[in-house]
This record gives C-alpha cells, structure tokens and sequence, in this order.
C-alpha cells in the first residue's frame, strides 16, 4: 500500500500566510517562506501554496515566494491562485514548484487541464475543487456542488461529476475541500471525500475541517482519501507533524518517517 500523505496548506495573500474559516476573517499566521522551511524540517510529505489574493483580484501569482520556498525546501510543493493559462503554470514551475493546482481557471476553461497535462504531464496539473453540500437533484445528484472564486460563486456543477471530467482531461490528481468544514476543525467532509475517491482512479487529497489527528485517520480511511491536507492544527501548534504520523501509524497506516 502507498503511504498516506500529509500535506500542509498554507494560504498567501500579500506575501503573508493567511488563515480563515469558510474563506472568512482571515488573520496574519506568518512567513510563507519560513514556516515552508519548518513544516519540511518537522517531517511533512508535502506544501501546497495559495495564492488566495491572486485569484479574486487577478492579480499575478507570487512567483518571488515560490522562489524562495524551492531554495529551503527538498519535498514536493503545489502552488495555486491565480493560474489562468499554460504559460502562467510554466512560470510556477520554472520557478520551482513541483505542480500547479488550478481552481475556477478550469471551471471556466476545461481544456486548460488538457492543455497542462500534455505540456508538463499529468502528475503535475491538480484540480483544486471547492464543494458545498446542497442537497440532492437532478443537477446536483451527489448533492455538493462546486463553486469558485474563493467559494463565492456557484457554478451548477456536481462535484463527483466534475471529478470524473476532469480525470478524464488529463489531472493527475484532485483537492478536494469541503467549503462547509474549511477551518471549522471539527473534521473533514467525509461522505464527498469518499464519493469522489470512489468515482476517479486518480489521488485525492482531502481538505477543510481538520482538527485532530484522529480526523485524519478518518478521512484517509473512512473517506478512502490518498492524502490529507492541514492547516490551523500546525500552525496554531496545537500537533507535530510527528505526533499525526505517529497516531496515524499505531492504526495501522503506512507513513513515511525517514525525514
């Protein structure tokens, strides 16, 4: 079996980490750069950065933190917000990031995941997805739908369809978080996060709500997820990376532990 993930998010707007809840009052938490240079040190698998200022406002990505995190850091690392074409992923992974994740620029343009794959390859194009439980219908038949622009508007899409299509394109893996549990701590969205890891063949990474280490054993078996991200449990320092792995490995979880 592959070991599970554990990846941290952090979360830049004007070269600072940011943290909120449901993508709400969000606080300074530190230096992107820094705490990157941290989370590698105390063991975590994997870094996703979003740029969450970059998406809503256009502005361009931060290409001098993605820079400077690639010179600290010797693990994988997504970077996302703000990627609206191919050329905008080449300079993201030009600049050292492992892979690019893109959010509403899919939504809006399905062929720039194709168009990714096939230029950088698959392993390297994520699909950031935004779900909100809606409750069942004929659109909306799993009942979570998917939204975008920092999770302020709905797009009439399922999210377990958008799932199929876009392995389909060409992702090689998707991040799934769940607008409902974003920052709560009160554990990860797990009926989506198991219909969705059912419905592609590709990796999933749970996100939103994580607040124990015992939810990320939840997810990465009750909601059948390939990895987990996390945020405010590390940054506020209320758990170790080692003491989620550790908690993760006593039930019976392959973790990597050669950090």
């Amino acid at each position: 079996m592959l070991s599970k993930r554990i990846i941290v998010c952090l979360d830049v707007r004007e070269g600072r980490t940011t943290k909120g809840v449901r993508f709400q009052n969000n606080v300074d938490v530190g230096d992107p750069v820094e705490m990157a240079q941290q989370y590698y040190e105390e063991g975590t698998d994997e870094l996703v950065f979003y740029d969450i200022g970059a998406s809503p406002t256009h502005k361009d990505i931060m290409i001098d933190v993605v820079r400077s995190v690639a010179r600290k850091i010797f693990i994988p690392f997504a970077v996302g917000g703000g990627l609206r074409s191919v050329e905008d992923m080449r300079r993201v992974l030009l600049a050292g990031a492992d892979k690019v994740s893109i959010d509403t620029a899919a939504v809006r343009n399905p062929d720039l995941i194709t168009e990714g794959a096939r230029r950088f390859g698959s392993q390297c194009v994520v699909l950031g997805m935004q779900a909100r439980r809606v409750g069942p219908s004929a659109d909306i038949p799993s009942g979570y739908e998917v939204f975008i622009e920092a999770a302020a508007t709905a797009t009439g899409l399922d999210a377990v369809r958008w799932a199929r299509q876009a392995e389909e394109l060409g992702a090689g893996e998707i991040c799934l978080n769940s607008i409902d549990a974003d920052g709560t701590e009160d554990g990860y969205e797990l009926a989506v996060t198991r219909m969705v890891s059912e419905a592609v063949s590709i990796p999933v990474i749970a996100s939103g709500g994580a607040g124990t280490p015992e939810h990320l054993r939840e997810v990465l078996t009750e909601g059948k997820a390939d990895a987990a991200l996390i945020a405010s449990m590390v940054h506020y320092g209320k758990y170790s990376i080692a003491e989620m792995k550790n908690h993760l490995a006593e039930h019976g979880l392959p973790v990597r532990t050669d950090w």
